[in-house]
């Protein structure tokens, strides 16, 4: 700290110019500082400026950015589950129209021709599950293909240990399988359709004049209960990627709140307050421009002295 000193009149050691040299040179650093933090809007520039805020700071930057990160896979989780729900529901509506061209058919008053189209109707709405099941596509992988799982990161813990959430199509899901029969909606491929035994898409378009097979009239009841059993297995899977889909809502309105909270604690601590920081740097320009007064006038105190030894 600077100590006023007297004994003025040594000129060979001007203290007084020291000191107000020296005062000059904090001021004018003062002045860099608050000019830095108002041109950058940050109060820690780097770690010199706080050394213990420096590190939380950053630290709590990192969480940001890595819950940043797991809002984007939620975003992706939830898009995957809406594609899904989306196109069960086109299945489910399909299905109702083929239980109802079904039960169409069981009507006495309908004859083999009638029957026949039916079928063939029914048929052409499988073919139409078998498309949806091949385009429900998600980032290059078939989403209904019997093998889709996906983990997604949906956030991390203190010690930074992933949490995940999976969304799981797979036939192994015990969630959505029934009596182990292995859920599947390729209607074209696969005599145990939707985890119902024995329900193969493609018997419909075997339905003839002379072997109405499926249609045949010892065959339409265990035909209409399959196709129901199969319309409720179809929604148990959509009842699934609700609870997913709705658990991902949550999760995301959970992340963008502590991004939001992560946020404003960074801001506290590293953001500048513009008005405290203009405040100071209108006091440093003050002292500056004081410290240049003096320093002038203790340049100028040696001059006095100089007169004594003048001949």
């Amino acid at each position: 700290m600077p100590f006023a000193i007297g004994g003025s009149a040594r000129i060979r050691t001007n203290i007084p110019a020291e000191n107000a040299y020296n005062a000059l040179e904090m001021s004018s650093r003062e002045i860099s500082l608050r000019q830095l933090r108002l041109s950058t809007g940050k109060r820690i520039n780097n770690a010199a400026d706080d050394v213990a805020g420096y590190i939380t700071y950053k630290a709590l930057d990192a969480r940001n950015s890595s819950m940043k990160a797991a809002l984007n896979a939620v975003g992706d989780a939830l898009n995957v589950t809406n594609i899904l729900m989306d196109s069960l529901d086109n299945v489910s509506n399909l299905l109702n129209q083929i239980k109802t061209s079904t039960a169409n058919a069981a009507s006495g008053a309908l004859g083999t021709s009638e029957r026949v189209a039916l079928a063939k109707a029914a048929y052409r709405l499988a073919q139409q599950i078998q498309t949806i099941a091949d385009s429900t596509v998600f980032g290059g992988r078939q989403l209904l293909s019997g093998s889709f799982s996906a983990n997604f990161v949906i956030g991390t813990d203190g010690a930074n240990n992933l949490l995940t959430l999976t969304v799981d199509m797979s036939t192994n899901n015990v969630d959505f399988n029934v009596d182990s029969n292995n859920f599947d909606i390729n209607a074209m491929k696969v005599n145990v359709f939707a985890g119902v035994t024995n329900l193969d898409m493609s018997s419909f378009n075997s339905v003839s004049a002379t072997n109405l097979g499926i249609f045949d009239d010892a065959s339409l009841s265990l035909t209409l209960t399959s196709l129901s059993d199969a319309i409720d297995n179809v929604n148990k899977v959509a009842s699934y990627l609700g609870g997913v889909s709705n658990r991902m809502s949550s999760q995301e309105d959970l992340i963008k709140n502590q991004v939001t909270n992560y946020d404003a604690a960074i801001s506290r601590i590293q953001d500048a307050d513009i008005a405290q920081e203009q405040l100071q740097l209108i006091k440093a320009q003050f002292l500056q421009q004081s410290s240049l007064a003096s320093l002038a006038q203790a340049n100028a105190n040696p001059q006095a002295f100089l007169k004594l030894i003048q001949g």
